[in-house]
């Protein structure tokens, strides 16, 4: 239920075109629903404007499909995250609404309309290997309401490649940077755009790399300023991150 939904609640109580009774069945499960596995944040998108996302890795088949089954019935848009194709189908059983981003690993039911931020973000990867993680980024940005526009394979090994795209990359509000090996890449985009860079260590590399760590580190300690370090892997909080910064005002 979004800010507006509840409004409109309380508006036809008030106008006598919805009981009292009616207003109590659609509110009665409002902050939460409690399934005894998952208790599910029905109160979240009044809070922070976006509804509660569902982190499906850990979870059975058979608690993801309870979830979405929940949630389907507040009539909102539904994102899960770190997704597989078991779950999928399960979902799929539920609601032919539901889609697969097999390289995002997310499944999303979209119930409402989206209306698109006039500005755009830009996912750009060091390297192929790194897509998987952009991929989750971007696809949950567009989730979320953005415009994206997808730079891959822009790595400082062949910088070039980065600085034809430039002019694409300057016309978007919010960056995010996806790299993995020594994470250099955040740190060239943020002393070339005057935007806000979002990096993302992965964890693509060889031995020294650590599992992600030398290119968090890396990005953590950039001379860039404007750039901002999520967790390793972490694609989705990217996305969602740049989508609050493009939706501001």
């Amino acid at each position: 239920m979004t800010r507006d939904d509840l409004k409109k609640l309380l508006s036809d109580v008030k106008l006598g075109e919805k009981s009292v009774e009616e207003a109590f069945e659609i509110l009665r499960d409002f902050p939460y629903s409690d399934l005894g596995y998952a208790r599910i944040d029905h109160h979240r998108e009044i809070r922070t404007g976006y509804p509660e996302i569902v982190y499906c890795a850990g979870k059975s088949v058979d608690q993801v499909s309870g979830i979405f089954s929940a949630m389907i019935k507040r009539e909102n848009n539904i994102i899960g995250t770190r997704a597989n194709e078991k779950m999928f189908e399960a979902v799929r059983n539920i609601s032919d609404l539901a889609v697969y981003y097999p390289d995002a690993r997310i499944i999303s039911i979209q119930k409402k309309k989206m209306t698109f931020a006039e500005t755009m973000i830009a996912v750009i990867t060091a390297g192929t290997s790194d897509i998987p993680v952009a991929e989750e980024a971007a696809v949950t940005a567009e989730l979320l309401g953005n415009r994206v526009v997808r730079i891959y394979d822009a790595g400082v090994a062949g910088i070039h490649r980065l600085v034809d795209k430039l002019p694409e990359i300057r016309k978007c509000r919010v960056v995010i940077v996806i790299a993995g090996m020594e994470g250099a890449l955040a740190s060239v985009v943020g002393g070339l755009v005057d935007k806000p860079v979002i990096a993302v260590p992965t964890s693509v590399g060889y031995g020294a790399n650590f599992g992600g760590i030398s290119a968090l580190l890396a990005m953590l300690t950039s001379c860039s300023a404007g750039v901002t370090v999520v967790n390793i892997d972490n694609g989705f909080g990217a996305g969602f991150t740049a989508s609050m910064i493009n939706r501001i005002g």
